[in-house]
């Protein structure tokens, strides 16, 4: 039977009880019997030396920072946290949610969890284990490499934080059965399971350097100094302004996005690997913006907002957003036969599903590719706004706002305020590339 070492944690000060192993935050790694080890290298290595120039796969840690998921259970305890155990049982329960199924999963994350921290910590490597809160930039200045553990969510929280292209960043999921993780390493092969075998492959050089691009975003005007909200947190701030937003809808775009009294730029702290949203918190609501591609004059438009994505968010929202089903497609097919005399098969569902097929893959781009994919969401056309071009790619974009309760959301998780007078510059830069792994 596994034996298990009791720990205490806090988060947000709540204080959690448990029978698993778990190295305390911020501190080195603790591995057997409640000891801790510390490992450093004789020799000081450079980023490049550590890690390969180019193409080349080399993999020399001497710190390396684990970014462990806040489970479910962990999530719900935060909310309850003045219950005892017996009565979070039974909110669980009155809440429809399995609290078995729940705790099991808890327990099993924290043995992946230990597993790799102690296989880490085996091969002479310094090791942290961090929660998203204490993932900071010392954090991040202090270790050589990050490797998360979770899923995509817990992956893109890490993503998101990391400016330097030279330090890597590998994805290990530690819930293959309910967590797809694209992001990550292969599930059926190199989950927290194998993570002995992925430390070997990755210290023997058998892997592949795989640069993902991301998305910068420079904020200007009103908001450009606002702090980032976390989307659990957000609330909704103004009264609903129903009217006021259609007063200027006649106006005409005679200056520029950044006009005289707002010059001041900021970077965002955080980069952008799947994509970022812009437009109302209240979905209901219509979004009210002017957008400038690729240094075009500036257009009004109303819309549902706008998503703008990597290649490598191609596969996730904008996929969804914008791909056709064989029914749509059939249909497109047969009023094009009674339009003009064609004589497509739309009989033939292996035609219909090829067709179908073909349209959805170009959606795609390869996350290397220094494009920002756009859709407008449910565009606005009428006799006062009017929508040219709904889907593309850019090199760069802007977006003004004309809102009063928006938000500007970076990968699902990191949103900042957009309202009335915010700008926003998006752009993709090539040392602003994501170092990750990719193994057979």
């Amino acid at each position: 039977m596994r034996k298990f070492i009791h720990f205490r944690y806090i988060y947000k000060n709540l204080s959690i009880d448990s029978t698993l192993c778990q190295s305390a935050v911020q501190k080195t790694c603790c591995t057997r019997n409640g000891c801790v080890r510390s490992y450093s290298c004789s020799k000081t290595l450079g980023n490049v030396e550590r890690f390969g120039d180019g193409d080349t796969a080399l993999f020399k840690p001497r710190r390396i920072v684990i970014l462990s998921r806040i489970t479910r259970y962990e999530f719900e305890k935060i909310l309850y946290k003045d219950f005892t155990e017996e009565q979070f049982q039974q909110k669980m329960e009155k809440k429809r949610t399995d609290y078995q199924t729940l705790l099991e999963r808890h327990k099993t994350h924290y043995y992946c969890l230990e597993r790799m921290t102690k296989s880490i910590v085996g091969h002479g490597i310094e090791a942290r284990v961090v929660k998203r809160p204490e993932f900071t930039q010392d954090i991040l200045d202090w270790a050589d490499a990050v490797i998360t553990a979770g899923g995509d969510g817990t992956f893109l929280d890490a993503a998101s934080k990391i400016l330097n292209r030279d330090k890597p960043i590998i994805g290990i999921n530690t819930d293959p059965n309910r967590s797809e993780g694209h992001l990550c390493l292969s599930k059926e092969k190199h989950s927290a399971a194998h993570f002995n075998d992925v430390l070997k492959k990755l210290f023997a050089g058998d892997f592949r350097w795989k640069w993902r691009q991301r998305i910068r975003i420079t904020m200007s005007g009103y908001h450009a100094n606002d702090d980032p909200i976390e989307l659990s947190d957000q609330q909704l701030k103004y009264l609903e302004h129903r009217y006021v937003e259609h007063i200027a809808e006649h106006e005409k775009c005679s200056r520029p996005l950044y006009y005289k009294g707002h010059t001041h730029n900021r970077v965002l702290p955080v980069r952008a690997l799947n994509e970022v949203f812009i437009g109302e918190c209240l979905s209901s609501r219509v979004s009210y913006y002017e957008l400038s591609v690729d240094d075009e004059p500036g257009c009004k438009q109303k819309s549902s907002g706008v998503t703008m994505c990597t290649g490598t968010g191609s596969t996730s929202w904008h996929f969804h957003i914008n791909k056709l089903q064989p029914e749509s497609v059939r249909q497109v097919l047969e009023i094009a036969n009674s339009h003009d005399k064609s004589n497509f098969s739309t009989s033939d569902d292996k035609f219909v599903e090829s067709v179908t097929e073909k349209f959805n893959t170009s959606l795609l781009f390869d996350p290397s590719e220094p494009y920002i994919g756009y859709t407008v969401r449910d565009p606005v056309n009428n006799g006062v706004f009017h929508v040219h071009t709904a889907r593309g790619k850019a090199k760069k974009m802007q977006i003004s706002s004309r809102m009063w309760d928006a938000c500007l959301v970076l990968d699902g998780g990191c949103s900042f305020r957009f309202n009335h007078g915010a700008i926003a510059t998006l752009e993709i830069y090539e040392e602003d590339a994501l170092r990750t792994v990719e193994m057979e």
